[in-house]
């Protein structure tokens, strides 16, 4: 019986993932108001039940998605993509908002390296997308 071996592509990208997934929960605190946000050395304590909802529900996308690219499934990655890119593109929103760089920057630069990863040749090939 062989046994088929994970590719590094995709073992990379879920400990991506769960790094997101571990934002996501630090978010989802901050908007229940269990930590606080930082503004340089003030701390803020806030409850925000509509930014709770969305970053629950952005917990539940990223460990699926873990569990997803854990397992090799060809539609993690373009699912991937999508989620990583669109991360990208509130990261940016907030910053041109109300938010400062560094309230979202670890978040920004995680979902670059995941996006730049994927779009590697041997990433792609290792989900079957050519």
């Amino acid at each position: 019986m062989e046994t088929k071996q994970r590719p590094l592509g995709a073992t990379v990208l879920a400990i991506l993932a769960g790094i997101a997934a571990v934002l996501a929960v630090i978010h989802f605190l901050q908007a229940i108001g269990l930590i606080p946000y930082m503004i340089g050395p003030i701390a803020i304590r806030g409850f925000s039940l509509w930014n709770a909802i969305m970053w629950a529900l952005m917990i539940w996308v990223w460990v699926w998605l873990v569990q997803m690219l854990w397992r090799v499934d060809p539609q993690a990655w373009l699912f991937l993509a999508v989620i990583s890119v669109f991360n990208l593109i509130f990261d940016f929103v907030l910053v041109l908002g109300v938010a400062e760089w560094s309230d979202v920057s670890l978040n920004f630069l995680i979902n670059a390296v995941i996006l730049a990863y994927i779009m590697l040749p041997s990433t792609r090939e290792a989900f079957g997308q050519s």
